[in-house]
C-alpha cells in the first residue's frame, strides 16, 4: 500500500483519450485518468527495472512504487514536453537505486574468466519473459546491439557488476536511447559525467559479455531451423536419450541451476548429471521464450498427482545450431511464461 493508503489500479491499455485530457483529470484526483495515463508506460518501465534489478520480483516492487509515488505527486509534475515518460523513468530510476542500495552489493565471484563461476548462476539472476527493448530511433550502431541484447541473461548478468550509476546511465543511454542531457536531469549530475559513466560501463561490459548477441544467433537459424532445434532438444529429454542431449552441446557448454550453487563444465562434467538426472525421471518439455532466447518449460512425472509437474524452466543459449548453455532456473513462475501449472500425458 501507499503512505496514503490507497494503490492506484492501472490498466493495460489506454482509453484513446487525449494526454493533456487525462493529466488534467488525473490532477484533479481522477485515478481512473491517471491508471490510463501511464498504463501503456508499465511494460517498458518494468523491463527496465528488471535490468536494473534482475528480478522480475524487485521490478514489480519497483514499478507499483513508481507508479504509486507519481499519484501522490502529480501536482509537482513539470508538463515541459507533452510526456510524463521521462518524469516516471527518473521515479523508477531513483527507486531501482534504492532497492540495490538497501540490499546491498550482491556477492560477486573475484574470477570472471571463462574459467570462473557461471556469471548468472553468482548473481542471481531471474528469467523474464520476452518484452521488446524500447524505442529505436536516434540509436548508434554499437547502441542498437547492445538494445538488442538488453534483456539476455549473460548482458543482465554483466550488469550486475557495474556500479549502480553506470548501469542507470548504460540503460538509459544504449538501451532507451536517451540524450546525455536527459540522462544528467534523471540523476541529477552533468553531461560529462554521463558520457564518462557510459565509456566505463561499456567497456566493463564488452569485458564481461563477449559472446555473440542470442538475438543474432536466432536470427541466423531462421525460424524453421530454430523450431527443429528445439523438436530435437525437447524429444531428447522425453525420450530419456543422454548421447543425443549431449551431442546437441557445444564441447565447452554450461549447466546451471539456480538457486542451487552448482554448476557443471563441459559435455565430460555435464554427462554424468544428465545420466542421473535424464534416465532418473520422466520428463515433458514445452517450448517457449525467455530474455530473448530459446527456453523450456520443464515438468516431471509426478505418481501421487497423476500428472507431470513442473520442474524448472531452462534457458538456452547457443552457438550455431548448439548448446552453449543451459540455465535452469528451478523456482521460475510458469504462469509468467505463458506455461500450464501442470501437464497431465
Amino acid at each position: 500500500m501507499s503512505e496514503a493508503g490507497h494503490r492506484v489500479s492501472i490498466p493495460d491499455q489506454t482509453s484513446g483519450t487525449p494526454v493533456p485530457q487525462l493529466l488534467t483529470a488525473a490532477r484533479a484526483g481522477d485515478g481512473t485518468a491517471f491508471g490510463h495515463l501511464v498504463g501503456p508506460l508499465r511494460d517498458e518501465l518494468h523491463a527496465y527495472c528488471y535490468r536494473m534489478l534482475g528480478s522480475v520480483h524487485d521490478a514489480d516492487d519497483a514499478v507499483q512504487d513508481t507508479f504509486d509515488r507519481a499519484w501522490r505527486s502529480l501536482d509537482r509534475f513539470e508538463d515541459r514536453d507533452g510526456s510524463i515518460r521521462p518524469w516516471l523513468y527518473k521515479i523508477a530510476t531513483n527507486r531501482a537505486l534504492t532497492i540495490i542500495e538497501r540490499r546491498g552489493r550482491r556477492e560477486l565471484p573475484t574470477d570472471l574468466s571463462p574459467q570462473g563461476a557461471p556469471l548468472v548462476e553468482t548473481v542471481w539472476l531471474g528469467p523474464y519473459p520476452d518484452q521488446p527493448a524500447g524505442p529505436t530511433a536516434s540509436r548508434s550502431p554499437e547502441a542498437q546491439i547492445i538494445a538488442q541484447e538488453s534483456v539476455e541473461l549473460a548482458f543482465v548478468a554483466a550488469l550486475q557488476h557495474l556500479s549502480a550509476t553506470q548501469h542507470a546511465v548504460l540503460l538509459l543511454r544504449d538501451v532507451l536511447a536517451y540524450p546525455a542531457s536527459d540522462v544528467a536531469d534523471l540523476l541529477n549530475t552533468t553531461v560529462p559525467a554521463v558520457n564518462s559513466a557510459l565509456q566505463r560501463a561499456r567497456r566493463a561490459v564488452a569485458e564481461l559479455h563477449p559472446t555473440p548477441s542470442q538475438q543474432r544467433t536466432l536470427a541466423a537459424l531462421g525460424d524453421a531451423a530454430q523450431r527443429e532445434l528445439a523438436r530435437r532438444y525437447a524429444a531428447a529429454w522425453q525420450a530419456n536419450d543422454v548421447d543425443t542431449i549431449v551431442a546437441m552441446l557445444t564441447e565447452d557448454a554450461r549447466y546451471s541451476m539456480p538457486p542451487m550453487t552448482t554448476w557443471y563444465d563441459g559435455r565430460d562434467a555435464i554427462r554424468p548429471f544428465l545420466v542421473d538426472v535424464v534416465l532418473r525421471h520422466r520428463w515433458r518439455f514445452l517450448p517457449t521464450r525467455a530474455n530473448g532466447q530459446l527456453a523450456f518449460g520443464t515438468y516431471l512425472w509426478n505418481g501421487d498427482r497423476d500428472a507431470y509437474v513442473p520442474a524448472g524452466l531452462d534457458v538456452l543459449t547457443l552457438r550455431g545450431q548448439q548448446v552453449a548453455e543451459v540455465v535452469s532456473f528451478l523456482d521460475a513462475d510458469f504462469p509468467t511464461f505463458s506455461l500450464p501449472a501442470q501437464l497431465t500425458r
